[in-house]
């Protein structure tokens, strides 16, 4: 029987697989390498990750900063509207990255989860009882299986698997930030405007108080060598970007006090395996999606359920991680080929702009009501039958 479990990673992945970990009886002890609390942009929790925190019990605590975002309009660069999409209707919100974090911690900690910070992981070993966690300080820890919920880096899918492929690079980089109230804007509170402009994907939204949050997805051809995209005066090289462009952007941009630091925007997708005999892997470990997908901290969310179901209902851990697995890879890997497809339009030349502004209004308007979105929204962990 399975009793104890180590998880690591302390950002959205790990503390809710704890907690499904403690629901199904199992007790949890969450490592994270940081010692300051996460910071970044925002992100939209999509009805199905919505869902998978009020199974959880989770949601009040996780989203009590969030708003509801409803849907997306999708505009060309001359400001042409394009279509509408939906995330998911009033079931569907955002909030800074920081917030959802915090939430999460606090929620963690509040059940009596231990979450021990300053614990950065460097290695493990399995026996045919246990596994044993080895962290840079010298300290160790040991418990009946191991979850690895660190990330799209992950060293403990590198651990179990030191021929696993790196991330794929999208050739996007990203970047985004928070201003005041900007005239220029005049969008509905709640409601994303997109804008696919000549260089350069932008998106916005106003949140309460008037306050601006956008990104910026840049195209970027070769994937930047550490340190590479810090050099950069993003602020001005924006700006040329947008220059001719329909839109707040400028205005947004001259506006915003710091810049979330830029990043490359990579997937995870393919991995031989997900697990070992006592290790497996959780969320961006084991499959992260681009961010266009606004699925990435859902999936997260919904895997340490199902985890946790799988390893209350099979005695053996090979055995649980096995289903987990089956259950869940059909399901990401569909999420991240379709984001994928989507990222291919933020980086059209002169011809696939032309296309891609005359095919998306019908794409939108077939895909609204589609049922492959219905299975992605409605998704359910119904926690009371067996796995």
């Amino acid at each position: 029987m399975i009793r104890t479990a180590l998880v690591i990673g302390g950002g959205i992945a790990g503390p809710a697989t704890a907690m499904a970990l403690r629901k199904a009886g199992i007790d949890a002890t969450v490592y994270e390498a940081s010692t300051t609390p996460r910071g970044g942009a925002f992100l939209t929790l999509a009805p199905n990750g919505v869902d998978a925190l009020r199974v959880l019990d989770a949601d009040a605590s996780a989203l009590a900063n969030a708003f509801p975002t409803p849907g997306i309009t999708l505009r060309s660069t001359t400001g042409k509207v394009l279509g509408e999409s939906s995330t998911g209707g009033s079931r569907s919100f955002t909030l800074r990255r920081a917030d959802l974090y915090r939430g999460m911690h606090d929620e963690a900690t509040g059940r009596d989860i231990p979450v021990l910070t300053g614990k950065r992981f460097v290695g493990l070993s399995e026996t045919a009882t246990g596994v044993r966690a080895e962290f840079a300080d010298g300290s160790t820890a040991s418990a009946d299986v191991l979850i690895g919920a660190d990330g799209i880096h992950s060293a403990v899918r590198r651990a179990i698997d030191p021929t696993a492929p790196p991330p794929v690079y999208a050739g996007l980089v990203g970047n985004g930030g928070f201003a005041p109230p900007v005239s220029a804007v005049s969008a509905a509170p709640g409601h994303y405007e997109m804008i696919f402009g000549r260089r350069a994907f932008f998106g916005y939204l106003v949140a309460p108080g008037d306050e601006i949050w956008w990104f910026a997805n840049v195209p970027h051809r070769s994937e930047p060598a550490r340190g590479e995209l810090a050099s950069v005066d993003w602020r001005s090289r924006l700006r040329e970007l947008f220059a001719d462009d329909a839109g707040p952007a400028l205005d947004v941009i001259a506006a915003t006090p710091e810049l979330v630091p830029m990043d490359p925007i990579a997937s995870v997708r393919g991995l031989r395996s997900w697990h070992s005999r006592r290790v497996v892997l959780v969320g961006d470990a084991a499959h992260a999606p681009t961010p266009t997908s606004g699925q990435g901290a859902s999936l997260s969310i919904e895997d340490g359920l199902v985890l946790a179901k799988c390893l209350r209902d099979h005695a053996e851990p090979a055995d649980a991680f096995a289903r987990y697995e089956a259950a869940r890879r059909p399901r990401v890997e569909a999420i991240i080929k379709a984001a994928a497809r989507n990222n291919s339009s933020k980086a059209a030349g002169p011809v696939g702009r032309v296309i891609r502004d005359a095919v998306l209004p019908t794409i939108l308007r077939l895909s609204a009501t589609s049922t492959a979105q219905r299975k992605v929204f409605d998704y359910h962990v119904d926690w009371a039958t067996a796995a």
